[in-house]
């Protein structure tokens, strides 16, 4: 149950969303305000009669002209009825927010390789444009004559002073199992498709929050700025990484927030990750003449044991963060994830190569643990083994602490809207949150899909947790950017 606040109605009716009492008790009770913190004295027949919000009784109460107050630490008058009719305004936007999401899911921003950005990005701009908002269009450019794979970033912004929370989410979605995944369906309160969990619904949530503040009227003492970036999927390179290195990344930011598919938890930590392919030489010959050949598949295998014997070192490693019950504490070390070579069965292979995917926990360091795995490949070069590798990948883990003043704000917020107690775990895998904790900026992930469906054949999100999400990052930045 979320903690008691001020909820009341002006006898004077100023605000319009004050006169529809039934949407302000039924807001109310959907907030996880206990029945009896609803008191609108002045829209009764009887002055000072008790509303009971889950059963609309009048309850007989002392005759009062004013407003009831209950606990005095939670959010103000002002804020708490704008989050009222921030939840009410977006309780009718389930609709509009799955024929966006569906849009939005209909254009394949595969990546790997990286498709179909430009048009994705020309999308988005024209509906932050349509939203009111100042918006951005900033990147590194094209990498090749295509101009469907640029990478560019869109900066949109809502409110204005130095003071700014970001809305941070990313438009590439991993390769689908089948084109079927780019034409969405929808199933009641369910939607369909690749991209529809991780994380383009996260993107309907940030601007609807946005828009739900805008149509409310709710002013803020600060601004927020939704960022939209690409290659989040491969790593962030042309989105987050040039963002930061071009220090346009968290100017002025006193926190973030990232709809990532949270199962229903936030992420206040994650792994940072060394992605790397190893490719191992050989000299091809017939089978009947393998003695003239050099086997590179079995060259492959001595380096394989060299780097099992660092992944038994590394995974003995643990961390103190929270984790999710299916997670273990390890550090992580994975062989093979990806692996290939040879042309024929009966010919010696002329190469053979495999993945190797490091997930380093909070409390290790990237360079101490990338250069540890790089000593074992140049090792094994030492030795005689023709070996060359390639970074696919990397990026810190981070940290950031459960106690700062929007991790209480959205912790609230979580339990306010969806009635569920919020916990903080660490992500297990790399987050973009990571950018911003490097800056000394808080950033936390919560969003509304569920990790276990996300890349998967049968991706999806229910349209009620976007709806949800939206409420709860509109309320949280509402708290955080008090006037």
């Amino acid at each position: 149950m979320a903690d008691p606040s001020i909820v009341a109605a002006h006898t004077n009716g100023s605000n319009q969303y004050h006169n529809n009492l039934s949407v302000l008790c039924r807001c109310t009770v959907a907030l996880g305000f206990p029945a009896w913190s609803v008191s609108v004295c002045g829209l009764l027949k009887e002055p000072g009669a008790f509303i009971n919000a889950a059963t609309n009784l009048e309850v007989g109460f002392a005759r009062c002209n004013s407003v009831v107050c209950v606990d005095m630490s939670g959010p103000s008058l002002d804020e708490t009825s704008h989050s009222l009719a921030i939840l009410a305004w977006l309780r009718e936007q389930e609709d509009a927010m799955a024929a966006l999401l569906a849009e939005l899911i209909a254009i394949p921003t595969e990546n790997p390789p990286g498709k179909n950005y430009r048009a994705c990005v020309d999308f988005l701009e024209s509906i932050l444009l349509q939203a009111g908002l100042a918006c951005e269009r900033v990147g590194p450019g094209s990498s090749s004559n295509n101009l469907e794979d640029v990478t560019e970033s869109l900066l949109a912004t809502h409110g204005t002073g130095e003071r700014t929370i970001y809305f941070h989410g990313h438009y590439d979605v991993v390769p689908a199992q089948s084109p079927e995944q780019f034409r969405p369906t929808r199933k009641g309160h369910f939607l369909f498709g690749r991209g529809s969990c991780d994380m383009k619904c996260g993107i309907v949530a940030m601007l609807y929050a946005i828009r739900a503040l805008k149509e409310t009227g709710t002013q803020l003492n600060g601004r927020i700025v939704l960022t939209l970036v690409p290659n989040e999927e491969t790593g962030g390179k042309g989105g987050s990484t040039w963002l930061a290195q071009e220090r346009l990344l968290g100017r002025g930011g006193i926190g973030m927030l990232l709809p990532e598919p949270t199962s229903g938890v936030i992420w206040n930590a994650n792994r940072g990750a060394i992605s790397i392919r190893v490719r191992v030489l050989g000299k091809p010959a017939h089978v009947g003449l393998q003695h003239q050949g050099e086997n590179a598949f079995e060259r492959m295998h001595v380096v394989v044991e060299k780097l099992q014997q660092l992944k038994h070192k590394v995974e003995q490693r643990t961390t103190r963060a929270n984790i999710g019950s299916d997670q273990k504490r390890n550090s992580i070390l994975m062989l093979g994830g990806e692996s290939g070579g040879g042309t024929n069965f009966n010919v010696v292979p002329e190469q053979s190569w495999f993945t190797v995917d490091r997930r380093i926990n909070p409390e290790e360091n990237l360079e101490m643990e990338k250069a540890e795995l790089l000593n074992v490949l140049d090792n094994c070069k030492k030795d005689g083994i023709p070996i060359d590798w390639e970074i696919l990948q990397e990026g810190n883990s981070s940290f950031c602490n459960e106690k700062t003043p929007l991790a209480e704000a959205l912790s609230r917020n979580v339990e306010a809207v969806t009635g569920t107690h919020s916990r903080f775990e660490m992500c297990p895998g790399l987050l973009e949150i990571r950018f911003y904790a490097a800056q000394g900026i808080p950033a936390y992930a919560y969003g509304p899909g569920l990790l276990s469906v996300a890349h998967g054949p049968n991706e999806y999100v229910d349209v009620r947790k976007v709806v949800d999400t939206a409420a709860i990052y509109a309320r949280t930045a509402l708290e955080v950017l008090k006037r």
